[in-house]
């Protein structure tokens, strides 16, 4: 009954409230749909063989390093060949990434499946992935996307998809023999504490000076010099509306907060209200190829319930929302990028709106 269940739930998941035709949960889907799925399986599951089949290809898949490498569907069932590939490719470290919600996700996966079955061997590689995380940590504190790539813009401290953050949270939840990570050896819960101590160190020392005050953060720092770097080419260096939210977020979670944790939220979120975007809205049209496009433009009157937002991409040096295509040129209308990058990225985003409740909330603790 209960794998009945669990079954209904995938479909639901994977196909749509009006789907013509049922998908196979099994076949080959978008590795998001893995990330996504992972978090919300119920305990019951997992006493499952089907749980346990799963388990089996999380292992597959684990790297020599410990890690994981990022866009697997794990639930997917492998044909011969592409069980030998995943064999042969767990030599090929230079794959093991904390991008896309990989590793973690594992780490946490083969955690509860070990709680449910008492299987050694999940325990295990559970354990191999958190000691990952600790390797792969830089001195200063910072996670670099991929470990141990030697180099290319995978080697900045990544916050870039909230990489570094949801490391911070893993191992906040290890030392805290949060469920399901109840059987870290405790000296290893140590090690998780000193590793996430480090993170908030490296966090506040990369936060952004503008004019000699303190704003937000980069996608991506220099693993060397903590400077704001570039990655893809359209990804330069400038202060992030998006990664910034999640590491503000994080240091408001922090009990008991430093004078130095308190400044660094403070400046932040005076940065978020500053810069917020009003007064424009996206309007979806059919370009003249027959694509779905959007621009942005003015809302309709000054009543309209307009958005409020952020952008990706602001200047180190002002504040002025930018854009990039591939060509790597800044542009500060949304309209003057190409048709691919426009609609393949992510330009804006409201979860500045998280900051900014959380902060009145976080004000009246820190307070009392």
């Amino acid at each position: 009954m209960k794998r009945t269940i669990f079954f209904c739930a995938l479909l639901a998941l994977f196909t749509g409230a009006n789907a013509q035709k049922t998908t196979d949960y099994k076949e080959k889907h978008p590795y998001k749909d893995w990330v996504k799925l992972a978090p919300k399986l119920d305990d019951a599951f997992f006493t499952t063989p089907e749980a346990v089949r799963i388990a089996d290809n999380v292992l597959l898949y684990q790297q020599t390093t410990g890690g994981w490498p990022k866009n697997i569907y794990m639930p997917a069932e492998l044909t011969a060949d592409e069980y030998q590939k995943a064999l042969a490719d767990k030599d090929n470290v230079n794959q093991s990434t904390i991008d896309n919600n990989a590793t973690s996700t594992e780490i946490r996966y083969l955690s509860r499946i070990y709680l449910a079955t008492g299987i050694e061997k999940y325990k295990d590689a559970a354990l191999e992935g958190i000691r990952y995380l600790l390797k792969a940590q830089y001195p200063n504190g910072g996670w670099p996307q991929f470990w141990p790539r030697p180099k290319g813009y995978y080697t900045h401290i990544t916050y870039n998809d909230n990489a570094m953050v949801n490391v911070m949270n893993l191992l906040r939840d290890v030392y805290n023999k949060k469920a399901p990570y109840t059987y870290v050896p405790d000296t290893l819960c140590q090690r998780a504490r000193i590793a996430f101590d480090k993170g908030v160190e490296c966090i506040l020392n990369t936060q952004v000076k503008q004019n000699g005050k303190l704003t937000v953060w980069c996608a991506q720092h220099d693993e060397h010099t903590l400077a704001p770097a570039k990655a893809r080419a359209y990804e330069l260096p400038s202060l992030s509306g998006a990664e910034s939210d999640n590491i503000v977020l994080l240091l408001m979670s922090i009990p008991a907060p430093s004078p130095r944790i308190i400044a660094s939220v403070e400046a932040a979120v005076s940065w978020f209200k500053a810069n917020k975007i009003t007064g424009i809205m996206r309007k979806d049209f059919t370009n003249s190829e027959g694509k779905k496009d959007y621009r942005m433009v003015p809302c309709p009157q000054d009543d309209y319930p307009c958005p409020v937002f952020w952008a990706r991409f602001y200047p180190l040096e002002d504040n002025r929302p930018f854009f990039c295509d591939r060509d790597g040129v800044k542009k500060y209308d949304i309209s003057e990028i190409g048709y691919e990058r426009r609609n393949g990225y992510s330009w804006y985003n409201n979860a500045g709106l998280k900051v900014l409740k959380k902060y009145e909330q976080w004000k009246k603790q820190i307070k009392d």
